[in-house]
C-alpha cells in the first residue's frame, strides 16, 4: 500500500495537518445522485462522428500550426503559430481521458487512431492512462494514498503549486529517456522490467503510486504502443542527431509537448480542491470536492476542453461521453433546487480557483 499521507509530507516539509475536511464523509445525497442518474439516461451513446470530427480538426490545426512555427521566419508569427499549435494538440491530447472511459466497441478504431495521431508522436501512449486513471474513480481510493491523481495540495506549503506546475514543463524530457532509454533497456535487461512498469508507466502525480503489471488483452496492448512509441523515439533521436530532422523542428516539438502538459497541469490544479486529508469520501463529498466551471465562462473551452470544464459532474456520472456534459449540466441545473448540492461545485473561471488554493496553502507556511 502506497504511504502518502498528510503525517508522512508533514515529516518530510511538504504539508500541515489540518482539521479534517468540513463535510460529512459518510453522508450521501441521494436525490441529487439519482437524479443525474435519471436526467442523462438517454445521453449515454458516444457519437462517433463527434469524436473524429474534433479529433482529426484538432490535429490538423495543431500540426499545420506547429508547422509554421518551424518555417516561418517572424518570430512573433512563429511564435503566435507555436501557441495556436499548444492549444490545439493539447486539445487532441485531451481525448486520453475519453479513451480511458469509453466503450471501444462505441467507437471502433479510435482509440488506435488517437494513438496513431497523437500518442504515439507526442510520446504518451495511451497505456500511460488506461488502467491508472480509472483507479481516480474508484469509490474508495479517491483522494485517498492509493488514488494515483491526487494529492493534499490545499494542505501544503506554497511553493509546491509552483513546484507542481513547473516539473510538468520537463515532461518531454521524462518521455524522452521512458521510450528512447528505458524501454529498449527494460528489453535487454528483464530485471529491469518491473521497476519500469511500476514507476515509469503511469501519467499520475502522486509519487508514490505504484503501477500493478498489466495482464492479458491490456498487456499486448501496452508492448504494441510501448514498442511503437519507441521505435518513434529512437528514430526521432537519431534523425536529430544526424541532422536529417533540425534542430529546430525538434526543440519545438518538445516545447510543444511542454507547454501543453504545463496547460494540462494547470487545469489539474482547479480540477479539484484538493482539501481531502486521505480519508475514503462518499461520492458526494468526492463531487464537492471537485470543480464545475460552466459557461458562460468561455476560456474553458481553450484549458479545460474535451468535456473537462465539467470534472465535477463528471465524478457523477464517469460514463458520460464529452459532448454529453454540457446538456447535461444544463439539465440538471433547471431541475434541481438553487440550494442544491450539485450547483455548490460551480465556480467562476481559472483565477478564482488558483487564488483559493494559493491562499489556503498560505496557511501552512
Amino acid at each position: 500500500m502506497n504511504t502518502l499521507s498528510l503525517e508522512r509530507l508533514a515529516a518530510a516539509g511538504l504539508a500541515t495537518p489540518r482539521a479534517a475536511v468540513p463535510r460529512d464523509r459518510a453522508a450521501e445525497d441521494k436525490s441529487m445522485l439519482r437524479m443525474a442518474a435519471d436526467l442523462t439516461r438517454d445521453l449515454n451513446g458516444a457519437r462517433p462522428v463527434i469524436y473524429w470530427t474534433d479529433l482529426l480538426l484538432s490535429c490538423a490545426i495543431g500540426y499545420a500550426a506547429m508547422a509554421a512555427a518551424i518555417v516561418v521566419e517572424p518570430v512573433g508569427w512563429a511564435v503566435a503559430a507555436w501557441v495556436v499549435a499548444v492549444l490545439a494538440l493539447y486539445r487532441a491530447a485531451s481525448f486520453i481521458h475519453e479513451i480511458s472511459h469509453i466503450k471501444h466497441a462505441a467507437l471502433p478504431g479510435f482509440r488506435a487512431g488517437w494513438n496513431a495521431l497523437v500518442g504515439i508522436p507526442l510520446m504518451a501512449p495511451s497505456f500511460m492512462y488506461e488502467g491508472v486513471h480509472n483507479l481516480h474513480h474508484a469509490r474508495t481510493r479517491y483522494g485517498t494514498a492509493d488514488d494515483p491523481e491526487y494529492l493534499p495540495l490545499a494542505h501544503m506549503k506554497p511553493w509546491s503549486v509552483p513546484a507542481f506546475v513547473l516539473i510538468s514543463a520537463l515532461a518531454p524530457i521524462g518521455f524522452l529517456i521512458r521510450f528512447g532509454i528505458l524501454t529498449p533497456l527494460s528489453v535487454l535487461m528483464p530485471s529491469l522490467r518491473p521497476m519500469v512498469e511500476a514507476r515509469f508507466s503511469a501519467l499520475a502525480i502522486n509519487p508514490d503510486f505504484r503501477r500493478r503489471p498489466a495482464e492479458g488483452a491490456a498487456k499486448a496492448l501496452w508492448w504494441k504502443l510501448e514498442i511503437a512509441t519507441s521505435a518513434w523515439t529512437i528514430a526521432l533521436i537519431a534523425a536529430t542527431a544526424a541532422g536529417i530532422v533540425p534542430i529546430k523542428a525538434f526543440a519545438i516539438l518538445l516545447a510543444t509537448i511542454s507547454g501543453l502538459m504545463v496547460i494540462n497541469q494547470v487545469r489539474t490544479l482547479v480540477a479539484h480542491l484538493w482539501e481531502n486529508d486521505g480519508e475514503a469520501m462518499s461520492v458526494t463529498a468526492q463531487y464537492l470536492d471537485s470543480v464545475n466551471v460552466p459557461p458562460p465562462a468561455m476560456l474553458p473551452v481553450l484549458w479545460a476542453p474535451v468535456g473537462l470544464r465539467y470534472h465535477a459532474l463528471h465524478h457523477l456520472l464517469p460514463g458520460l461521453p464529452y459532448h454529453a456534459l454540457g446538456e447535461a449540466h444544463r439539465r440538471l441545473s433547471g431541475a434541481l433546487d438553487p440550494h442544491s448540492t450539485y450547483h455548490k461545485a460551480s465556480y467562476a473561471g481559472l483565477p478564482g480557483l488558483l487564488r483559493r488554493l494559493v491562499r489556503g496553502t498560505f496557511g501552512n507556511r
